[in-house]
């Protein structure tokens, strides 16, 4: 039996897109799904250890792939990261920010599973 795919969304205060991107796709079949944040103030910081446990990392703008790769070079060594684009201008499970989720990640991930 394969293993899941281990999946890490990265936004900046792990409140907003990070935990719905992780919600959006916690149940679908072959993945494990975490978030976290990259601000002193995130509900869930991002750690060295996040970073290795994941296969892929899903971060939702340049400016937060820029400080990761700053902050924690020797967690990135053949790591697959990923930018979403997708500004801070969005609530927790809102359904325009859950239909831009699925629209980015359709072709790492799959439709995700309701």
């Amino acid at each position: 039996m394969a293993r899941a795919k281990q999946v890490l969304f990265v936004c900046e205060g792990n409140l907003h897109r990070s935990p719905t991107a992780e919600r959006l796709y916690s149940t679908s079949p072959g993945l494990k799904t975490r978030s976290a944040g990259l601000s002193e103030m995130a509900r869930i910081q991002i750690t060295p250890e996040l970073l290795d446990w994941a296969d892929v990392v899903f971060v939702m703008e340049q400016t937060l792939l820029k400080m990761i790769r700053r902050r924690f070079p020797d967690s990135l060594i053949d790591k697959e990261l990923v930018c979403l684009r997708i500004p801070d201008d969005y609530q927790f499970m809102q359904p325009e920010l859950l239909a831009i989720l699925t629209e980015r990640l359709m072709s790492y991930l799959g439709q995700p599973t309701d």
